[in-house]
């Protein structure tokens, strides 16, 4: 990202690349811009207000990363260059205590997960397979949103960097099997927005032993190699072997002076009784530079923590309140209308599914109306050939008729004619009466076929009737398939939240007291769902891969000890006995 100047480039100018752990900054300077002013130029293109936590990290002449001075120019803090430009890191150099108490803005919480989760997957803080597991599900619904079984198709979180490679290659685990144990907690976080994952991250993390501490390899008098690591809360002294749990610890409240001279450093403690100070040796100078930036910046830290809040610590808390609720509303607003679009895709499906229904009903129809038009036809058919059988029957009988009365005229001639008549009059009788009868019956089953010919024409008008009504009906219904959309949800202003003033104090307390209820209600669910996790896993561990932080975590979980109840009991006991100790380690 190039930020223009406003005055042309010159050769005074030099180019500097600042690289944070989800951009890439480029400026030009000039030869005389102090740190101070590099520093702030990147806090304002970045929107970050709480500065305080941050620094430049760059890589000196000799090799050794050191932090950028702000009180002098950038130039004469021999800076190396890399093709060309002053590379520098922008990173979190001092840590909160309590992270959901301290970091307001979304911009310094998204810079801390990024650099806590890349601090965790590197290893350089250690971290139990099951809370990686954790963490590694509230990074998933930070970058994809809520979990989707339709996108989250198999092997799609394979390729991610979710955990550190120590964690799989302790365990006999397909990447298949970490990927279900991720997804499962995963699809736990739905409706949970970025920033609110990242935090929860955070909250996590921050229960780590290594969390926020910078180790520094010391001595003390005796040559005793030991770790120093100095936190938010004080200077922690750690056995050679163990970056967990510190033998020893001395809190900024405890420390009235810091100084060192040369490779000597010499911490004063305002314990009256004792005025011995702590004295330890570190392996270079530089160190002990580092070491005292560090514990001025962090002393300075825990001295404000305790103040009230500034004013525009206050602005900047009621501001992400109130960005926070307008963020709340919108929220509430995309799953109301996610739940209506959800309810008429349902009706959508529903009504094509009656569609369908409907379509299929009347194909039926139609097929039984065709069948009836069919049959119509036949019946009409028999019933015209009836008809043409009668009619030649009764011609057929006239003819006989007529035939008999010639027979009877010439009868009269001769008697033998005359019986002959009578005998072929009696047979043509007989012929007559069994035509006539079978004329009777031709026009019964003609009547018959009339009638279910008017019965059919009938059938057939019933039918077109039933079809007319079903398409009228299907019409009408057809208006009903697409859903009319819900009018919009009113809008509603968030009004600004004034400063509280004294009346509101209860009301606040009752608000905390409320929010710790429900974090520890949630801590205690979180812990139930790492032991479960912790148990599936541990038959699958391969022994000859376990490190021996992991060895020490594992007394830890035996015996219940946590982070903070392990520095409760390091701390207990006066200034003194702990300098003792220190020294005859």
């Amino acid at each position: 990202m190039m930020v223009p100047f406003r005055r042309k480039k010159s050769n005074k100018q030099f180019p500097v690349k600042v690289c944070t752990f989800d951009s890439e900054l480029e400026f030009h300077l000039e030869h005389r811009a102090t740190g101070r002013f590099l520093f702030d130029l990147i806090c304002r293109t970045i929107g970050l207000r709480e500065t305080w936590y941050f620094g430049l990290q760059y890589e000196d002449s000799k090799g050794n990363l050191s932090w950028l001075k702000m009180d002098k120019k950038v130039l004469d803090q021999s800076v190396n260059m890399t093709n060309g430009s002053c590379m520098f890191i922008f990173l979190a150099k001092f840590f909160p205590e309590n992270v959901a108490e301290e970091l307001v803005q979304e911009v310094t919480q998204h810079l801390f997960f990024l650099q806590i989760k890349q601090a965790i997957l590197s290893m350089d803080v250690y971290c139990p397979p099951e809370a990686s597991v954790l963490l590694a599900s509230y990074a998933v619904q930070a970058k994809y949103g809520d979990y989707d079984e339709a996108v989250c198709k198999p092997g799609m979180l394979i390729s991610e960097n979710l955990l550190p490679q120590r964690v799989i290659d302790q365990y006999q685990m397909t990447p298949q099997m970490w990927e279900e144990r991720i997804k499962t907690w995963y699809a736990d976080h739905r409706g949970m927005s970025r920033d609110e994952a990242e935090m929860e991250y955070l909250k996590i993390a921050q229960d780590l032993d290594m969390f926020g501490v910078n180790y520094f390899p010391i001595t003390n008098k005796k040559n005793t190699e030991v770790w120093l690591g100095v936190t938010a809360l004080g200077l922690n002294i750690y056995n050679k072997e163990n970056k967990l749990l510190p033998v020893t610890t001395f809190q900024w409240n405890e420390i009235l002076h810091i100084s060192f001279d040369d490779r000597k450093f010499v911490v004063k403690t305002n314990d009256n009784k004792n005025p011995k100070p702590v004295i330890f040796y570190s392996q270079k100078l530089r160190i002990n530079k580092l070491i005292l930036d560090l514990c001025v910046g962090n002393h300075d830290l825990y001295m404000k923590r305790r103040k009230p809040d500034t004013m525009e610590i206050q602005q900047m808390k009621a501001q992400a309140k109130e960005e926070k609720q307008r963020r709340q509303v919108e929220r509430n607003k995309l799953t109301r209308e996610k739940q209506l679009r959800e309810a008429a895709e349902r009706e959508k499906a529903a009504m094509e599914q009656r569609l369908m229904q409907l379509q299929e009903d009347m194909r039926a129809a139609n097929e039984a109306l065709r069948r009836s038009e069919e049959a119509a036809e036949l019946l009409a058919e028999k019933n015209r050939l009836a008809e043409e059988e009668a009619m030649l029957l009764s011609h057929k009988a006239q003819e006989v008729e007529q035939e008999i009365s010639r027979m009877r005229m010439t009868a009269r001639k001769t008697e033998e004619e005359k019986m002959y008549l009578e005998r072929k009059t009696q047979e043509a009788e007989l012929l007559t009466a069994r035509m006539m009868e079978e004329s009777r019956k031709r026009a019964l089953e003609a009547d018959k076929l009339k009638n279910e010919l008017i019965h059919a024409r009938v059938a057939e008008k019933e039918a077109k009737e039933k079809l007319l009504n079903f398409l009228s009906r299907t019409s009408n219904e057809s208006i009903l398939i697409t859903p009319s959309s819900s009018p919009e949800s009113p809008m509603h202003e968030i009004n600004s939240y004034d400063l509280l003033a004294d009346g509101d104090m209860e009301q606040l307390s009752l608000e905390i007291e409320k929010e710790r209820v429900e974090y520890l209600a949630k801590s205690k669910q979180v812990q139930n769902q790492l032991k479960e996790l912790r148990s599936e896993i541990e038959q699958l561990k391969i022994g000859e891969n376990q490190c021996p932080l992991d060895d020490i975590n594992a007394e830890q979980l035996r015996l219940g000890e946590t982070k903070y109840s392990t520095l409760k009991k390091v701390k207990s006991g006066s200034t003194k006995a702990r300098v003792a100790f220190f020294e005859e380690l």
